[in-house]
């Protein structure tokens, strides 16, 4: 039982570390990132962000979270949203329920203030993705998802939203069109050069605005951390 909870600590320091360890490399490596994005806002308000990433497993939950928590730890105030209505996440990462979410609320089976849950994080609030729907791309084109979008504006100052991978479903391609930017998470390791590309490629048809690229476990003097080139 005491090498199991240890390992669910672990993992969730890995996702969580900009607030269970904010003075480390990869919590300033979110910093700069939540910095980049900022400066690319100056002539314009992104508050709708859409986080995605090439493939599976790149990381895209976790720089959600983290730049969620940073950006918290600046004093605005945060919504996450799990729109990966497919393979959610998100709930893990907070250690919440995910009985009730954003399908219920696009559904229109509960309201959106019912459904947002607290974190340990001071003015940082997820909206979980609620039960696995048969119509993910359906329900994120609807209208009653742009009404989401406008509603969760007026309580907070920025929503992210993480997505499916954009490679996979169409469910991004459809979120980037609503969202003001988008960010791409590529794994140093993993995302292979073509795919990538078609990522780019699969958000530019899309009409996205592309804020940046993280680099995910790009290595470095032994340590890892995450990059951001804004464009």
């Amino acid at each position: 039982m005491h090498k199991r909870n240890k390992k669910v600590n672990i993992k969730r320091e890995k996702s969580l570390i900009s607030f269970i360890n904010p003075k480390s490399i990869i919590s300033e490596q979110y910093r700069t990132i939540r910095t980049n994005i900022q400066f690319s806002s100056i002539d314009r308000a992104y508050r709708t962000i859409i986080i995605t990433s090439a493939g599976f497993g790149e990381g895209k939950t976790t720089t959600t979270a983290n730049l969620g928590v940073v950006m918290a730890q600046q004093g605005k105030k945060i919504l996450i949203v799990d729109a990966d209505l497919r393979k959610p996440m998100m709930h893990y990462t907070f250690k919440t329920e995910n009985t009730i979410g954003l399908t219920n609320v696009l559904i229109q089976q509960t309201l959106l203030q019912e459904a947002i849950r607290k974190t340990d994080i001071e003015k940082l609030d997820i909206l979980p993705s609620g039960p696995i729907p048969p119509n993910p791309a359906e329900l994120l084109s609807s209208d009653a998802m742009k009404e989401l979008m406008e509603l969760a504006l007026i309580e907070y100052d920025l929503v992210l939203f993480d997505s499916p991978p954009v490679n996979a479903v169409a469910d991004t391609q459809i979120l980037s069109n609503l969202g003001d930017g988008v960010v791409l998470v590529v794994n140093s390791g993993k995302t292979k050069k073509d795919t990538g590309t078609k990522a780019l490629e699969s958000l530019n048809s899309a009409n996205a605005k592309l804020l940046g690229i993280v680099l995910n476990n790009k290595k470095q003097k032994g340590d890892q951390y995450y990059y951001n080139g804004s464009q």
